[in-house]
């Protein structure tokens, strides 16, 4: 499949079994970036002992405003075998990580599921969490089916002029609806264990952008409106400007207080009746809760 590589929207076809590179400018080796206990997830996800998140380098969507933009836009990181891979979620699940959490994880996915299957075969028993930027094409989300426990998908913009200004992409609403869906498909709403931890399920997430209310009480609405009400979205107000956001005069803030009202409002107004919003903290400094690369 890495002969002509189609796994996300950019369809580039590159030879990356023969080192090229596409717009997400990953060839065949797997390259990770940071590998720690993440404590700044959801409750249900990170819990008391942490997410064991596996950062991977690289990005196919790229965003301007990426807190990441260290390893999405440069690269940073080091690379691993497969099985060097499968090594580490079983250090992770040693380490008292309450899942696997493969954080931008689309342009890796056939040599995850390759790394998944040794892991497993190796006494891998925690969830695995699939934490995506949702520009993927159905067909590899299909490809994942059984591999994955919990769909952790960002929807990010509604307007296809945010997705060209921000990120240089056509019809990304399109692309990542159908890939929501299909993650619904397959592991429905979330499902907790005795301690309230996710064993499996979908959250839909969204990052609230300043200046952007309509974006966001679209994405909201189209999500009330396709999904049953057992479906947990988890809206975030984290944003900060950072790289290329701090010279847009419309994302070179962050959040107000008018804005956060706003979106919280709309969230009951809607109806929507599971999942988490992030409290708004005058003067929280965000950036804190990025990890180090």
């Amino acid at each position: 499949m890495l002969k002509q590589c189609l796994i996300c929207p950019h369809n580039c076809k590159v030879d990356r079994s023969n080192g090229e590179t596409g717009r997400c400018k990953c060839n065949n080796r797997i390259k990770i970036a940071l590998v720690s206990l993440h404590k700044f997830e959801e409750p249900c996800i990170s819990g008391s002992s942490g997410s064991g998140t596996v950062f991977f380098s690289n990005c196919n969507l790229k965003c301007a405003f990426c807190q990441n933009y260290e390893i999405s836009h440069f690269g940073k990181g080091y690379e691993v075998t497969i099985s060097e891979l499968a090594q580490i979620f079983l250090e992770q699940q040693n380490n008292g990580a309450h899942n696997i959490n493969l954080v931008t994880p689309t342009m890796y996915v056939i040599q995850i599921i390759e790394a998944i299957k040794i892991a497993k075969e190796k006494g891998l028993n925690i969830p695995i969490i699939y934490n995506t930027n949702s520009y993927e094409n159905v067909e590899t989300i299909r490809m994942l089916k059984g591999f994955i426990d919990v769909y952790l998908p960002d929807l990010k913009y509604y307007s296809n002029d945010l997705c060209k200004r921000y990120s240089k992409v056509d019809n990304y609403f399109e692309y990542a609806s159908n890939a929501i869906m299909e993650m619904y498909n397959q592991v429905g709403a979330p499902e907790f264990d005795e301690k309230g931890m996710i064993k499996k399920g979908v959250i839909i997430r969204h990052l609230i952008l300043p200046n952007y209310m309509q974006n966001t009480k679209n994405i909201l609405k189209w999500i009330k409106e396709n999904f049953p009400d057992d479906i947990y979205v988890s809206v975030m107000t984290q944003y900060f400007p950072t790289y290329k956001a701090i010279n847009d005069d419309k994302i070179n803030r962050k959040l107000n207080k008018r804005e956060y009202d706003m979106i919280e409002d709309y969230i009951f107004m809607l109806g929507l009746q599971n999942g988490y919003l992030q409290d708004f903290v005058e003067g929280e400094n965000e950036e804190k809760y990025v990890p180090e690369f």
